[in-house]
């Protein structure tokens, strides 16, 4: 959707340049798309402005395409960055002519010796193995362009300083993308990738730990909220009461109790008092199953839960309680 800013009416142009208000719902809630160059009011979807239109090169007659890289894009996560030369195996040229039969010898041995030269290299070839392992962690997971470009970022940096040698590639293939969740605030634990990837979660540990502390990474603290929408949709527990137990995780984040333990053993224990709160039904080994923990983790946590918030129902047959909501 483009239009020109003159199709506006002049007093919605007005609203708009002075303090962004929306001339619909009058609210001042304004988002700015950076990919089309659109103001859209969170509030009602209206688009207020637009600072430019997002013209496709391809489709504009005026641009010369002689300067424009239509090519495929170079990318981190290939071992070549792609950026290497393929020799077709069709004995033509670039213009489709045929080519001399005195020359098809010596084009052969150039694919031969371009071939060679591409794996020849003990660093190519590791690349090659590693980023096959990245691409399919990449699919199992649906992980996005940017989290591959960061891990194979990461990867490329180990190797370099020589950290993989004796060392198994899938573990820090596994310790990279999740170096690259964490910093993208993707709930992905180290034991969820390692089992995609059939590699040891202890070594995964013990290499996310070496790539740490060799490449000085500062990761950001986790947030417990970012694994209760994952655990709540496995569950198949309902949005109000998902909502619930976002409003209780806001409470619990603050205190001391839950500092130094599992964000996700909390995500689970929060959820299952929320279910239990709001009368619900679950069940303690489903609740645990869809977060990937154990039903002991759950409850000790559900015990400090508890500390918190007195008046959750110890269980889903504890009828002396009174709920939290019905106090509200």
């Amino acid at each position: 959707m483009s239009f020109s800013l003159n199709q506006l009416p002049e007093e919605t142009k007005t609203a708009n340049q002075d303090n962004f208000e929306c001339a619909n719902c009058k609210g001042e809630s304004v988002v700015f798309d950076h990919s089309t160059g659109e103001k859209i009011c969170s509030g009602c979807g209206v688009v207020i402005s637009v600072e430019r239109e997002h013209i496709d090169p391809l489709l504009d007659t005026n641009i010369n395409l002689g300067n424009v890289n239509l090519g495929t894009p170079s990318s981190l996560a290939h071992h070549d960055k792609n950026l290497s030369t393929m020799i077709s195996y069709s004995n033509v040229d670039a213009d489709g002519v045929a080519i001399r039969v005195d020359q098809r010898s010596a084009l052969q041995r150039m694919r031969r010796w371009n071939k060679i030269s591409n794996n020849n290299r003990s660093y190519h070839r590791n690349l090659k193995n590693a980023f096959a392992v990245l691409i399919r962690i990449k699919d199992k997971l649906s992980l996005s362009e940017t989290i591959v470009e960061k891990s194979a970022y990461y990867y490329r940096k180990i190797l370099d300083q020589n950290l993989i040698k004796g060392r198994s590639i899938k573990g820090f293939v596994v310790a990279c993308v999740y170096v690259s969740c964490r910093e993208m605030n993707v709930p992905r634990t180290i034991e969820e990738i390692a089992d995609i990837s059939n590699a040891d979660k202890i070594f995964a540990g013990k290499c996310y730990r070496l790539l740490v502390r060799t490449l000085k990474v500062r990761l950001p603290s986790i947030d417990s909220t970012s694994h209760l929408a994952r655990i709540a949709n496995n569950a198949g527990v309902t949005e109000k009461t998902l909502r619930h137990a976002i409003q209780m995780m806001a409470q619990i984040k603050d205190d001391p109790i839950s500092f130094g333990k599992d964000p996700c053993a909390i995500a689970v224990a929060v959820l299952y008092g929320a279910c239990l709160d709001r009368g619900e039904k679950t069940s303690q080994s489903r609740i645990s199953l869809a977060g990937n923990v154990s039903v002991v983790t759950l409850r000790k946590r559900f015990l400090d839960i508890k500390k918190i918030f007195p008046e959750i129902p110890n269980g889903p047959n504890d009828k002396q309680m009174i709920p939290l909501s019905v106090l509200h």
